[in-house]
């Protein structure tokens, strides 16, 4: 079998995924140079189900980038004092500054996601953020600001099947937090409240953009051609950089190696 071909009918062979995810990082490095060149800001949501391939598209969007361009803001429960502030005071902080790119590892939208399904806020928070929540990201918009809201949509079988594999890997279980594992049971729930968010704040300013999930490395792969088609980069060309040849070292010494303290080859070639 050739080209590391998988048994799943219709899924992209990986030697043709990892040359068009290179591709598409080249193109975001281009995006970035453009974005901190300009001081063009852009605010990027990411919203969907538990084990719907958030993750995995966030760290192959930023593996290529600058941190201090692109970063990701994934804010832990609100602590008390939070709880008494502004709903979107929190949030305020983090939004992108000029030539900077943010993600929301999950955001505000919290508000009619979580909290609404688990009951953690009140009926009537919850109807404020319906009504506040689209004039605060339109607030946004008119400031200049591009806001971009992905909402990463996972069959329950599919969902399912990665809570499953989640159980049996040590490097994955992590993930499984007992609110995830409340929320397997609250699938029904889930879509009603997703559906009415929808409703609410699918805004002409910043609408939601649906990427469908089931195969994770479709929706990386379509999740980054679509976020490169919706901001207007151009490549800016940079000075072609030189490398010199390096000056003698004249008559420095480097201590003896025995005067340092080496970590352990617990792993080395072996010829």
């Amino acid at each position: 079998m050739t080209d590391n071909s998988t048994a799943k009918s219709g899924k992209i062979k990986n030697k043709k995924y990892a040359a068009e995810l290179r591709r598409l990082q080249v193109e975001l490095v281009k995006l970035q140079e453009w974005v901190k060149h300009t001081g063009h800001r852009v605010a990027i949501i990411f919203e969907g189900r538990d084990a719907a391939g958030k993750g995995g598209t966030i760290k192959r969007i930023i593996e290529a980038l600058n941190p201090r361009v692109c970063h990701v803001v994934a804010l832990p429960t609100p602590t008390e004092r939070e709880k008494t502030q502004w709903y979107f005071q929190r949030y305020v902080p983090h939004l992108p500054a000029a030539g900077e790119i943010i993600i929301f590892d999950r955001s505000w939208y919290n508000r009619v996601g979580v909290e609404r399904v688990m009951g953690f806020c009140t009926e009537q928070e919850y109807r404020e953020f319906l009504r506040s929540g689209p004039e605060f990201e339109r607030m946004l918009v008119r400031s200049g600001m591009q806001l971009i809201k992905y909402w990463f949509s996972v069959s329950d079988e599919e969902q399912e099947r990665r809570f499953q594999k989640r159980l049996t890997d040590p490097t994955k279980q992590w993930k499984l937090s007992p609110m995830d594992l409340e929320s397997r049971k609250r699938w029904v729930a889930y879509s009603k409240a997703k559906d009415e968010m929808f409703a609410h704040t699918d805004i002409k300013q910043a609408p939601w953009y649906v990427v469908d999930s089931d195969v994770k490395k479709h929706a990386r792969l379509n999740c980054i051609s679509h976020l490169l088609s919706l901001i207007p980069y151009t490549e800016i060309k940079t000075p072609t950089m030189v490398l010199d040849e390096r000056p003698p070292q004249g008559a420095y010494v480097r201590p003896p190696i025995a005067d340092q303290t080496f970590v352990p080859e617990v792993h080395r070639n072996h010829l």
